[in-house]
């Protein structure tokens, strides 16, 4: 049963657009429950442990991966859902989802297959999400992908305003109008998750300093509130309590902000959502702006290093040979990999492919291809 304590404006089992393909169920469990389930059991879910969230995989085992990158927005996602009453069921399939379709190595990786696909569609990895989950995962006797509630396909479609709903797929979702109320939480709890773990994930690598932190102004106030609060912790736990302590005070300005947008905007149903011009669930202005400083920061201290660069440059062209390779001799592909020539097309098959490789898979295939004695 769904919870009884729902607000009227929150998403309901009972109220989704429905499936895509009819199916007879052995169980109970509400609509978007099973949908989170499917998205955890799916391929394109574990190969998530092996792909880049900053640092490659195997540059040490305590950074974050996609994997649990993806379920600390899950957890974070959960706990906005909560306090402001909206279905957690359907918040958590979309948060654990919203990451399936990224590539090994990152935004990098996804920067290389839009320019290799110029001319084919582009790539965009929100867009490679709904592949998988529509035509992707073959799990199923009657059809391909997950067969998703319309709800956590749009979910994922719209989960972030920032994107532009440039490919035809997307006309199904009706881009121009807001998403549920609980795929409005997890472009924020996405930011929440990265801007806080990159800090913790900065620190441990010695490519950020607690230092050049204090001229962030959103990490040096809380950093002295713990310390005011806790004047006897050592750095490692006082760097842990301040991550934490963001963390909460960014989910609360969540809340309050869209508790305050929902009643300011008289929201009472989910029409009512739909029908506004933007998005709800938002930080408050003065939050946002402390946000963006810190990740114009992290920009500039982390993702722009010079050993993330370097390593950057060694994985374009990694994925960019096998890419390359694949196309110019697809010989080199198994038989079931030419049947999809004909449904896809050679390169949004070779993409696809690509695309789907973790870290460590991409390296590997990138020996067997150029090192002359790797065994094939």
């Amino acid at each position: 049963m769904e919870r009884p304590d729902l607000a009227p404006y929150a998403a309901r089992s009972n109220q989704s657009r429905g499936r895509r393909y009819q199916e007879v169920f052995r169980d109970e469990r509400t609509a978007f429950s099973r949908d989170r389930d499917r998205i955890i059991h799916c391929a394109a879910f574990r190969r998530l442990e092996y792909k880049t969230q900053v640092f490659v995989n195997h540059e040490g085992d305590y950074f974050r991966t996609r994997l649990t990158h993806s379920l600390e927005v899950a957890q974070i996602a959960r706990g906005i859902a909560r306090r402001l009453s909206l279905n957690e069921d359907l918040v958590e399939a979309v948060a654990l989802a919203h990451d399936l379709g990224h590539t090994p190595f990152g935004h990098t990786g996804e920067e290389v297959l839009n320019r290799l696909m110029e001319g084919y569609g582009g790539f965009e990895h929100n867009h490679q999400c709904l592949r998988i989950v529509e035509l992707l995962e073959e799990r199923y006797p009657d059809f391909c992908g997950l067969n998703l509630t319309w709800e956590t396909r749009e979910g994922i479609v719209k989960h972030s305003g920032k994107n532009r709903l440039v490919w035809p797929e997307a006309e199904e979702y009706s881009p121009g109008v807001p998403p549920t109320l609980e795929a409005q939480i997890i472009d924020l709890a996405d930011e929440i998750a990265y801007n806080n773990h990159d800090i913790d994930d900065g620190l441990n690598a010695g490519y950020i300093t607690l230092d050049a932190l204090k001229s962030v102004p959103l990490w040096r106030e809380t950093f002295a509130d713990v310390g005011q609060r806790y004047p006897l912790l050592n750095e490692t736990r006082h760097v842990y309590q301040t991550i934490s302590t963001l963390i909460g005070r960014l989910i609360g300005d969540v809340v309050h902000t869209a508790q305050d947008n929902i009643a300011m905007c008289n929201v009472q149903s989910m029409p009512d959502v739909r029908r506004q011009e933007g998005r709800l669930v938002s930080f408050s202005p003065a939050v946002a702006e402390q946000n963006d400083f810190l990740k114009s920061f992290l920009k500039n201290r982390l993702y722009r290093h010079y050993k993330v660069e370097r390593m950057r440059i060694k994985v374009e062209r990694v994925l960019a040979m096998i890419f390359e390779t694949y196309l110019k001799t697809p010989s080199l592909l198994p038989e079931e990999s030419h049947r999809k020539f004909e449904i896809y097309g050679k390169e949004r098959t070779i993409c696809d492919l690509v695309a789907g490789m973790t870290d460590r898979y991409a390296l590997e295939e990138y020996k067997k291809l150029f090192e002359p004695y790797e065994p094939v």
